[in-house]
């Protein structure tokens, strides 16, 4: 009987949970739309957008233009990216069995950043002839993965600290290589990239977010098919093997697609780090008994979406690159776990 009253009790919380967060996800690009230099209420963009559904014709106020132009995609690109890496995050701490594991910590937001900067600081020549941006980065992110596997020895399976390391390593490589193509660039290509580097939501367009939305949902649907051999893994290697799990196979795939989200987001935002870090952590605070992977990558671009408000609206007359914000979060929580597993 007791233990009836017990799985209602957590049915019901459950369900009072994720009609929060349904709820919340509904509010969100109202609220964060209504957040700028120019003063636009929650019910006049809710109306505004309406507005434009209905007949776009009619819509042409300079309000109307500011939301469904400047403010509405940069809110659709910051939730996309927070779910990426957010959901880069899972994958990578699943495979490495390492909850220090990120896409930023593990050189894949260097690599990618560098790959990027390479091909617009030589843009024209023949180094990088035919490169589009995100392919650039994605050459620089599999770069970096390659690395931080050579590194990491022939023992890859069972050395999953010397993979972090190896990573930590790698991303100050490419760190320290694009700083050097931004200290020989013009000053005005410099200031440009160096912003773009620490992440900025502020060229969004809807022209191209089919790209990272098209990917991150690839990459959702994709690592939800493989929940059950992710947590597998999570168990440690043998065990995945008597379970049936190929673990090279699957970790190489695994890598290579948090390569593919990575370069994705950075060749549309920049580098943002730590956010793979933490959201998996806050995830599995809120709901201990469950690994959500859908769960995840909500709650990371709820959270992206809202430190792009803090960053654009923190300060009066100017924007704060969003990796700033991250990083600041992130490097107190990263001491916070690292404390906490030495415990």
């Amino acid at each position: 009987m007791m233990r009836r009253d017990n799985q209602a009790r957590t049915v019901l919380w459950r369900s009072v949970g994720w009609s929060g967060l349904l709820l919340l996800l509904l509010v969100t690009p109202l609220l964060a739309s209504s957040f700028g230099a120019a003063q636009i209420g929650v019910f006049d963009v809710a109306q505004l957008l309406w507005h434009h559904l209905v007949d776009a014709e009619q819509s042409s106020s300079i309000n109307a233009r500011i939301i469904w132009e400047l403010r509405l995609p940069r809110v659709l690109l910051a939730f996309t990216a927070g779910a990426g890496l957010a959901l880069s995050g899972f994958v990578l701490q699943s495979v490495t069995r390492n909850p220090l594991a990120d896409p930023y910590l593990f050189g894949i937001s260097s690599g990618a950043s560098f790959g990027a900067v390479l091909v617009v600081t030589l843009a024209g020549t023949s180094v990088v002839a035919g490169l589009s941006l995100p392919t650039g980065a994605f050459l620089g992110a599999c770069l970096s993965v390659l690395l931080v596997l050579s590194l990491s020895g022939q023992r890859v399976t069972t050395q999953v600290e010397r993979m972090l390391l190896s990573g930590v390593a790698v991303s100050f490589m490419f760190g320290a290589l694009t700083s050097l193509l931004l200290y020989f660039s013009s000053p005005l290509a410099a200031q440009s990239l160096l912003f773009w580097t620490m992440g900025s939501f502020a060229q969004a367009k809807w022209a191209e977010l089919w790209l990272p939305m098209g990917i991150v949902a690839i990459a959702l649907a994709l690592v939800i098919g493989q929940k059950r051999q992710l947590l597998a893994m999570q168990g440690g290697d043998e065990t995945a093997h008597t379970l049936g799990v190929r673990v090279v196979k699957l970790r190489l795939l695994m890598l290579l697609l948090c390569s593919l989200i990575t370069a994705t987001l950075v060749a549309h935002c920049g580098g943002i780090g730590f956010v793979g870090l933490m959201v998996p952590h806050v995830v599995r605070l809120l709901v201990p008994q469950r690994q959500s992977i859908m769960l995840t990558a909500l709650v990371g671009g709820l959270f992206m979406v809202w430190v792009d408000v803090l960053a654009r609206s923190a300060l009066p007359t100017q924007e704060l690159p969003v990796g700033v914000i991250t990083s600041a979060l992130g490097s107190v929580f990263f001491l916070f776990v690292l404390r906490k597993r030495g415990q």
